[in-house]
């Protein structure tokens, strides 16, 4: 391409951002400009603009980021959860219940992240608003997030899903190291994809989320002509008749259950994390987020739907494979379930790719903040090698997955490591909500371009209470999801992994210092990326 082809091109970018930085409203202009100047609300130690200064810039637009909430939500959930769920609660009403029940609460979320996120347009999700609402102790909230987000940011699960599927498709028995191998290649094609050629990365992220799309419309189409009692299927209204017979008693069935269905929706807060790439960031903020979720939990409630049209529960109970595996099956025959195989892998591929990018952007934003890391933070927040894509970063979510991966056995670990790292999660949107209150009621006049409806925030303040009281509820027989673990291990483990960000914390902040005598002194330094990161200097006392 010519010179000349590369500034025409250019321009008729510049004039396309032009256009549509016209059409946002004056006060969407000033909190994407200039966000609120009261020095008590800005997150962290960086300004706006030094926090949004270097990488790629802003180059998501609504299509992409809604993208991002798809690819991000739609992983393998739906095409395995709806059986455990329905094994479950035990009926097939309860169980569609439970998908709208976890579809309205992902929305009140959503509208609470909305909130946060057009206030505090900037990159880190959680991280920003912890920062914004808990100041003292001073970086205690970030640090008990960066040991959440870094002991507990892996997709290792995603990445031995396609590979255990590829396997399948190919029709090669999976042993403990092919499948290993597999996953390892995915994680580091990943990482190596988002830190050497970002535009690629994201194109594929994009390509794959549509691709989802289109799987979850065929099956809803399919389940509408069994429903019309063209297939093979007998009698598809079987599962209708008597929905709710059957259901169970056990709240603490319920509580798990609605584990399970709200980690089939995580992923609508996605574009939160990566705030400093997107365009027109609060106008985009409030477009892709409604729309995204919005477009998952249609799809989701329709799946369910088709899934039960096809098979008995009798049938699911007793099949002992996934749900969707069922429904091909029935619907198309033995040879559907190699494709299926097929779907659920780029299906599970997609959801790394999307998470990871994520995932980088807030360990870059955890390192700009100047938290203490091996070899020193300046190099984890910087865009090395291309200047344009965090790599450190990937690297740091690439380490604890590949240590998933290698080292525990698979068939207790990796359900355990899931409901690991839902609890600790909750504990944070627990905090959050509580500090949306606070912040109303603290700071009522500061630009609020998105205001989420209180009582919204009320349910879903009651529903994160609920999720983290119900796992220590003594299940059935006593016995949970990943025996013979006990069934309230890993609510346990995840609150240790919080206690030990603040034991890190209290080590970094407090006893070191006094011991051996000596203060912080931040500065501010500019990468040669453009990057702005903040160092600290150890001064001692006199």
């Amino acid at each position: 391409m010519s010179w000349w082809s590369r500034l025409s091109k250019r321009q008729r970018e510049n004039q396309d951002d032009r256009a549509s930085e016209s059409q946002l409203s004056e006060k969407d202009q000033r909190i994407q400009k200039e966000p609120n100047n009261d020095t008590d609300l800005n997150p962290g130690g960086l300004t706006f603009e030094e926090d949004t200064a270097g990488g790629l810039g802003r180059h998501l637009g609504v299509t992409s980021c809604t993208l991002l909430i798809v690819g991000r939500i739609i992983g393998t959930g739906i095409f395995s959860t709806p059986s455990s769920i329905l094994s479950g609660v035990g009926s097939v009403g309860a169980s569609l219940m439970l998908w709208v029940l976890g579809f309205l609460l992902s929305f009140c979320g959503l509208f609470i992240w909305l909130e946060f996120g057009t206030m505090f347009p900037r990159s880190g999700g959680e991280k920003v608003y912890l920062e914004a609402v808990y100041r003292k102790p001073k970086y205690l909230a970030t640090v008990v997030f960066a040991a959440n987000a870094i002991l507990l940011g892996f997709t290792a699960s995603g990445c031995i899903v396609f590979a255990s599927n590829i396997l399948v498709a190919a029709e090669q028995t999976a042993g403990r190291w092919n499948e290993r191998g597999i996953a390892l290649g995915v994680i580091f094609f990943v990482t190596l994809l988002h830190g050497l050629t970002p535009k690629t990365g994201v194109l594929i992220m994009n390509l794959l989320s549509i691709f989802k799309i289109v799987i979850l419309l065929f099956v809803v189409v399919t389940g509408w002509v069994v429903l019309s009692g063209k297939t093979r299927v007998t009698d598809p209204h079987y599962n209708f008749r008597n929905a709710f017979a059957g259901s169970s008693t056990s709240s603490y069935e319920y509580a798990t259950a609605t584990f399970k269905v709200l980690n089939a929706y995580a992923g609508w807060s996605n574009v939160n994390y990566v705030m400093n790439n997107v365009r027109n960031p609060v106008r985009t903020l409030k477009i892709a987020g409604p729309l995204g979720l919005g477009i998952c939990a249609i799809l989701y409630l329709l799946a369910n739907v088709a899934y039960f049209s096809a098979a008995t529960k009798t049938e699911i109970d007793n099949s002992g494979v996934t749900v969707a595996a069922l429904f091909f099956g029935n619907v198309f025959g033995s040879v559907a379930e190699r494709a299926l195989a097929v779907f659920i892998a780029l299906s599970a591929l997609g959801n790394v790719i999307t998470i990871t990018f994520a995932a980088s952007r807030v360990n870059q934003e955890l390192a700009k903040e100047g938290i203490p890391l091996p070899f020193g933070n300046k190099f984890w927040a910087s865009n090395w090698p291309t200047g344009r894509s965090p790599l450190p970063g990937l690297i740091i979510h690439l380490i604890p997955s590949v240590i998933v991966i290698i080292a525990p056995p698979p068939n207790i670990a990796y359900p355990f490591i899931l409901d690991v790292e839902g609890y600790p999660q909750q504990i944070i949107n627990l905090f959050i909500v509580i500090g949306l209150f606070y912040l109303r009621w603290k700071k009522p006049n500061v630009v609020r371009p998105f205001k989420v409806w209180w009582p919204l925030a009320v349910f879903f303040l009651a529903a994160a209470v609920f999720l983290l009281v119900a796992p220590f509820l003594r299940p059935p027989g006593g016995i949970g999801d990943t025996p013979p673990l006990p069934y309230y291990l890993y609510c346990l483990v995840g609150i240790a992994i919080m206690f030990a960000g603040v034991l890190y914390w209290a080590a970094w902040r407090v006893i070191l210092p006094k011991v051996f005598g000596y203060e912080f002194v931040p500065r501010k330094e500019r990468l040669d990326d453009g990057t702005v990161v903040t160092v600290f200097s150890n001064k001692k006392i006199q």
